[in-house]
């Protein structure tokens, strides 16, 4: 009976010990600090994502149905191509998810006022109601986490976050924020927004 734990000469174990580390060409490997603040963000993301993944699992729903109603609701009358360059997925990817949005009434789309071809997207009342639901869900995991670390801990988060965020992407996101911040309560002017 042959050996099963021997392979000969080309042994695999030997070749997977003599494979070169990441050291060894010459970069250094992450810190354990830095490495536990992956760990830890991967964790605060599963928390941040599990109770609304939950409730959309009940509509039949995704993630990305959740960024789409989250981003419409923002920032009503948004056009399809405003938010592909928000989200950073395909247009089957958004088709498909907008489809279903809109066919079962979460979601309506309007031809744009100057050009009929442009599909701006609103939330209905059924998608604000679940959008706010889910909103205030993730808004109380971060409102107590935020009272945990003490005073001033939301400017550092807010800092940290958007530091995280790409250079070349800031300056969108800055904008998309500060436009939230600033946008009435009433149906907005859809031919003077720019992203």
């Amino acid at each position: 009976m042959t050996d099963i734990t021997s392979e000969g000469p080309a042994d695999h174990r030997d070749a997977a010990v003599r494979q070169p580390s990441p050291a060894d060409d010459g970069r250094r490997l992450p810190s354990a600090d830095l490495i536990a603040c992956i760990e830890l963000f991967y964790f605060a993301y599963r928390g941040f994502t599990c109770d609304p993944d939950t409730i959309l699992e009940q509509y039949g729903f995704g993630r990305a149905h959740h960024r789409v109603l989250h981003f419409v609701h923002r920032n009503p009358c948004l056009k399809v191509a405003e938010l592909l360059d928000i989200l950073k997925i395909t247009k089957q990817s958004l088709a498909r998810v907008l489809k279903q949005l809109v066919d079962e009434g979460f979601i309506i789309q309007k031809a744009g006022n100057e050009d009929r071809r442009e599909r701006r997207l609103y939330l209905s009342a059924k998608g604000a109601r679940l959008t706010d639901k889910l909103t205030q869900i993730q808004a109380k995991r971060i409102e107590g986490a935020l009272a945990e670390i003490g005073s001033g801990s939301d400017e550092v988060a807010k800092n940290f976050l958007f530091a995280m965020i790409a250079e070349k992407d800031r300056p969108q996101v800055e904008t998309l924020i500060r436009r939230q911040r600033t946008s009435p309560a009433a149906e907005p002017d859809c031919n003077s927004r720019d992203l």
